[in-house]
C-alpha cells in the first residue's frame, strides 16, 4: 500500500542540498507492493497490520555464485548471523529490510535493478538500496570506516597524515549516501502506521532526511558502536548535524549507560539540552517532542545457536579438536581484524604469561581466529603485520617439536569449526581496547553449556576474561575484567583462569548463561519494539511544525489548541474591551536571556509607559529580580505595577508604598541556608549565590553544564532536608535553586489581583499574561483556574490570552517566538490605545497584608 502523503510533495521538502537517486526525477510509488505474490501481497496491509522497515548498511543476505541465476550469476540467501535479519525472531508483525546489496564479486547491472528489487522483495522481504559504487566507496570505506568509526571508538585524528581527518566532500558522500537510503525507504513507507527502526552509525544522518519528509514518522534508532565521551564527540566538525539527527528520532538506542550518559552530555553541552527520568525512562525534551532513551544490550540467537551447536558437522569438529588439544588447556579469541580489538596486546600478555611461568610452556595454547577486515587501508595492514610478527615471534621463542603457544588462524573458518573451537576452549579472552559491544563472550558461555559433545563433563564450566572497555562487559559479573594496555593484570587474569577451582569456574558460568539465555536477540527485539511504540502513542495528537534547514531541521511538537499568538486578533480583542489586565515577566519576555544588559530600553519604556496611559488598563511586570534594581530600571514609568522576588513585594505605581504579601516573616531559616549553599558554590566554579531580602538563589548557568547538574540535585536534597521543618519552599529552576517563603509565587499575585478586580466590579474582560520560565507556569495556571470558578462568571468571561515565549509544551493556549515579538504585540496594543493627558488612578485597590 502506498504511503497516504501526497508523492509530489516530497521533492518540496527534500531541499536541493543533495543529489537525487541516479537515474529518477521524482520519487515513485512502490510497485514492488503490488507484485504477485509479494510476501505482504493481500494478506498484509499497512491499515490492517503496521510494518516494521528495519534498515541498516547491508541487507541481512549472502551472495553466492550461481551460474543458473539471471541476476549476473549470483544468487541470494539469508544471512542468519547478521542482528538486522534475527530482530526477525522478535517480531510478530511484517518485517521489510532496507540496505545494501552484500559484496559480489562483479557488480550487478543498472538494467537488471529493478527486476532484483522485485525479487528480493517478494522473496526476501528486501529493498535494496543502489548506491553507486565510486559513492559507496566514499560514503564507507571514506567517511564511514576512516573518519566516524574510529572517532567514535576514541581515536581522534591528531596529525593530518593520519589518513583520518575530517573531510568535507566525504560527508557530503555521506549525506548522499543516506538520503538514496530515504528515497528508498519512501517508496514503501506509510507514514501513519508503519515504523522504521534504523541500525548504527553508518545512517546517524537518516533519521533527518524522513523526519523532513515525514514529520510524524516513527522512527527508532540503535547505535551498536561506542558513543563517546562528550569531549571527544564535540571534536567533530559536524557535531550539531549528527546529534541533531539522533534527537529527530523519537527512541534511541545503546548497549550502556556509559554511552547513553555521553549522549545526554553531549545533548547538554553542545545543544543545552536537559533530560530527566521518569518512571524508569530516560527523556530528553527537544522543541516539543520527547525523545526517549534505551539500554539494553543485544543478545544473542539462542535457537540459531542451538541448531549449529548441536549439528553433526559442529559435533564431530568438537572431537577432532578435543583430540588435538587434549595435552593442552585452549585460550580462545575470536576478533575482527581491526584497530581496536587489542589482538597483539593479547599476545603479549600471552608471552608474559610464559614467560613468568615456565611449567606452564607446552600445556597452554592461545587459538585466535581472526575474521576478515571490514575495511581497507594503510592502518588494516599495519594491525596484521604486527600480530603476524609478534606471534611469529613468540612461538619462535616458546615452541617446542608439535607444540605452538599461538596458534593465528587468518583464513576463513566455517561456522561450525568456530562453534566447535568455543565448546573446546577453557577460557575465552576479549581483549579489545573499545567495542560496543562485541557478542563473542555470550557465544561462548552458551557453546560451552549446550554442546552435546561435552555432555561427559558433568558440570559445565567456562571462564571469560573480557576487557573493561567493551559493552558487554557490565553484563558478566562473573568474569575476570582487564584494562588491555596492562599486560601484566591481563597475563594475570589468564593465569587465574587456569587455577580458578572447578567450583567457582561453575558458578560463574551458571550466572552468565542465566543472563545470556534470558536476555537473548529476541527479548532485546521486543523490548525496543515495545518502547518504540510506547513513544510514538501520542504522535497524531500534537501539531507539527518543521523548522530549520539542512541538517539543522527539527520538528516542534505542540498540543492540538496551543498556537502562536496572532497581534490582529488580541488588538481587536483589546479595542473591545473596557478592563484590561496586562502581566508581563521580565527577563526572557521583554528583556532577551542572553542580554548582558538587563535593564529596559527606551523603546521598551516608551512602549510600557503608552501602555500605562490608558485608563482601561492595569499593567504589571511580575519578575523574580528585586525590588530596588526593578524600581531603578522603572524609574520613568510612573503609573506600572511591579510585583518583584515572585510576588513577594508589590507596588501598584511608581508613587505606592511596596507592599509584602506576608505580614509576619521569620527569616532565620537563611541563617542555615546560606552555608549550605555557599559549600555547594566553592566546589562549583561558575556559581554564585543571589541574596534577596526574601529569598537566596543559587544560580549555576555559567558552570559546568553536567557537573553543576548533579550539585544542583544535591543541594536540593541537601536544602529540603535540613530546611524541612521551616516554612520556606525549595525550587530547582532553569539553573537555579532557589528558597523562598511559603504561599509565595507569581500564581498568587495573580490570584490577588484578579479576585480583587473581580469582587470591586471592575472584573477584566481581557487578561494578557506573557512569560517563559517555570514560574509563569504558575501565573497561566492561576489564570485558568479563576476562569473555571463559579464565582467568578465576569472573569470567566474574559478574553485570555495566556502566552509562553518560544514553541515549547506550556500551560498556556499561545506562544510567541521571542522577546521581538513580545514587543511587536505590545506595541500594537499601545498604538491602539487612546492617549490620555490626564492623570489617572487605579481603579481598585489590591489587598496586601504588610506595608514596607
Amino acid at each position: 500500500m502506498p504511503s497516504r502523503s501526497c508523492a509530489n510533495l516530497l521533492d518540496l521538502v527534500a531541499g536541493d542540498d543533495f543529489p537525487a537517486s541516479p537515474g529518477r526525477t521524482t520519487p515513485r510509488l512502490p510497485r514492488v507492493m503490488t507484485l504477485p505474490g509479494s510476501a505482504f501481497d493481500d494478506q498484509f496491509t499497512a491499515d490492517i497490520c503496521p510494518r516494521r522497515i528495519v534498515v541498516s548498511h547491508r541487507l541481512p543476505l549472502r551472495a553466492s555464485p550461481d551460474p543458473t541465476s539471471p541476476f549476473n550469476g549470483i544468487s541470494f540467501s539469508f544471512d542468519t548471523d547478521t542482528v538486522a535479519y534475527q530482530v526477525r525472531a522478535g517480531l510478530t508483525v511484517p518485517v521489510i529490510h532496507v540496505g545494501v546489496l552484500p559484496d559480489t564479486s562483479t557488480p550487478i547491472d543498472p538494467a537488471i535493478h529493478e527486476e532484483l528489487s522485485q525479487y528480493l522483495f517478494s522473496h526476501f522481504s528486501c529493498l535494496p538500496v543502489f548506491v553507486p559504487n565510486e559513492l559507496h566507496t566514499r560514503f564507507y570505506h571514506g567517511f564511514c570506516k576512516h573518519y566516524l568509526w574510529p572517532l567514535l571508538h576514541y581515536l581522534l585524528p591528531l596529525t593530518s597524515s593520519s589518513g583520518l581527518q575530517f573531510d568535507r566532500s566525504l560527508y557530503r558522500s555521506y549525506l548522499s549516501a543516506n538520503k538514496l537510503y530515504a528515497d528508498r525507504i519512501t517508496e514503501i513507507l506509510n507514514p501513519d502506521d508503519d515504523f522504521v527502526w534504523i541500525h548504527d552509525y553508518h545512517l546517524l544522518a537518516l533519521p533527518t532526511f524522513l523526519r523532513k519528509r515525514y514529520p510524524r514518522v516513527k522512527l527508532g534508532f540503535f547505535l551498536h558502536s561506542p558513543f563517546p565521551s562528550s569531549e571527544i564527540f564535540r571534536t567533530i566538525p559536524v557535531r550539531d548535524d549528527l546529534l541533531r539527527a539522533l534527537l529527530n528520532v523519537d527512541l534511541v538506542g545503546f548497549h550502556t549507560f556509559d554511552y547513553a550518559r555521553h549522549f545526554l552530555s553531549a545533548c547538554s553541552r553542545l545543544l543545552g539540552l536537559g533530560y530527566q527520568s521518569k518512571r524508569g525512562y530516560i527523556e530528553v525534551e527537544y522543541y516539543g517532542r520527547i525523545v526517549t532513551v534505551k539500554i539494553l544490550p543485544t543478545g544473542i540467537d539462542m535457537d540459531q545457536l542451538r541448531s549449529v551447536v548441536t549439528s553433526p558437522e559442529t559435533v564431530r569438529k568438537v572431537k577432532e579438536l578435543t583430540e588435538r588439544y587434549k595435552d593442552c588447556t585452549l585460550f580462545l579469541g575470536v576478533d575482527d581484524m581491526d584497530l581496536f580489538k587489542g589482538i597483539g596486546l593479547k599476545f603479549l600478555a600471552m608471552e608474559q604469561l610464559l614467560e613468568q611461568k615456565p611449567e606452564l610452556r607446552g600445556k597452554v595454547v592461545l587459538v585466535q581466529i581472526t575474521n576478515p577486515a571490514r575495511s581497507q587501508g594503510k592502518d588494516i595492514q599495519e594491525v596484521q603485520e604486527e600480530a603476524r610478527s609478534i606471534s611469529k615471534r613468540i612461538n619462535t621463542r616458546f615452541g617446542q617439536p608439535g607444540y605452538e603457544p599461538i596458534v593465528h588462524i587468518e583464513q576463513p573458518v566455517s561456522t561450525q569449526e568456530k562453534i566447535a573451537y568455543y565448546a573446546v576452549a577453557e577460557c575465552c579472552v576479549v581483549n579489545a581496547i573499545r567495542d560496543g559491544l562485541n557478542r563473542i563472550p555470550y557465544i561462548y558461555t552458551v557453546c560451552r553449556q549446550e554442546s552435546p559433545a561435552l555432555e561427559t563433563i558433568p558440570k559445565k564450566k567456562s571462564v571469560l576474561v573480557v576487557s573493561e572497555f567493551i559493552g558487554c562487559s557490565p553484563s558478566l559479573s562473573g568474569a575476570i575484567r582487564v584494562n588491555p594496555w596492562n599486560l601484566e593484570s591481563v597475563s594475570e587474569a589468564m593465569n587465574l583462569a587456569l587455577t580458578m577451582s572447578d567450583t567457582e569456574k561453575q558458578l560463574r558460568h551458571e550466572k552468565h548463561y542465566k543472563y545470556i539465555s534470558s536476555h537473548d536477540v529476541t527479548y532485546w527485539t521486543r523490548s525496543f519494539d515495545q518502547d518504540l511504540q510506547r513513544a510514538c502513542k501520542d504522535h497524531m495528537s500534537k501539531r507539527c511544525w518543521g523548522i530549520g534547514f539542512g541538517m539543522s531541521f527539527r520538528v516542534v511538537a505542540l498540543g492540538p489548541y496551543f498556537r502562536k499568538l496572532s497581534i490582529e486578533h488580541v488588538v481587536q480583542a483589546y479595542r473591545r474591551s473596557c478592563n484590561r489586565l496586562i502581566l508581563l515577566d521580565y527577563d526572557g519576555t521583554i528583556i532577551p536571556q542572553g542580554s548582558i544588559n538587563k535593564a529596559p530600553s527606551k523603546d521598551v519604556l516608551s512602549i510600557l509607559n503608552g501602555l500605562c496611559e490608558d485608563p482601561k488598563n492595569v499593567v504589571f511586570v511580575v519578575s523574580g529580580r528585586g525590588k530596588d534594581e526593578l524600581s531603578h530600571w522603572f524609574a520613568p514609568c510612573k503609573k506600572l505595577g511591579i510585583s518583584a522576588e515572585h510576588g513577594y513585594f508589590t507596588r501598584l505605581s511608581r508613587d505606592s508604598q511596596w507592599e509584602s504579601g506576608k505580614s509576619i516573616v521569620d527569616f532565620e531559616w537563611k541563617k542555615i541556608t546560606e552555608p549550605v549553599m555557599s559549600r555547594y558554590m566553592e566546589t562549583t566554579d561558575g556559581s554564585y549565590i543571589e541574596h534577596k531580602e526574601s529569598a537566596l538563589v543559587w544560580h549555576h548557568q555559567d558552570a559546568d553544564p553536567d557537573f553543576s547538574s548533579w550539585q544542583a540535585k544535591e543541594l536540593l536534597d541537601h536544602l529540603e532536608s535540613v530546611l524541612a521543618n521551616e516554612p520556606v519552599v525549595v525550587k530547582r529552576g532553569q539553573h537555579i535553586v532557589e528558597v523562598n517563603p511559603q504561599g509565595i509565587s507569581k500564581g498568587v499575585v495573580v490570584e490577588n489581583l484578579l479576585s480583587t478586580m473581580v469582587g470591586t466590579d471592575k472584573a477584566p474582560d481581557f487578561i494578557l499574561c506573557i512569560g517563559d520560565d517555570r514560574s509563569d507556569e504558575d501565573m497561566f495556571e492561576a489564570i485558568s483556574s479563576l476562569q473555571n470558578k463559579n464565582n467568578c462568571s465576569s472573569a470567566s468571561n474574559a478574553e485570555v490570552f495566556a502566552c509562553t515565549v518560544g514553541k515549547k509544551p506550556s500551560m498556556a493556549r499561545y506562544y510567541l517566538d521571542d522577546t521581538v515579538d513580545v514587543m511587536k504585540m505590545l506595541q500594537g496594543l499601545a498604538n491602539a490605545s487612546v492617549p490620555h493627558r490626564h492623570k489617572v488612578e487605579f481603579p481598585f485597590t489590591v489587598s496586601f497584608e504588610g506595608s514596607v
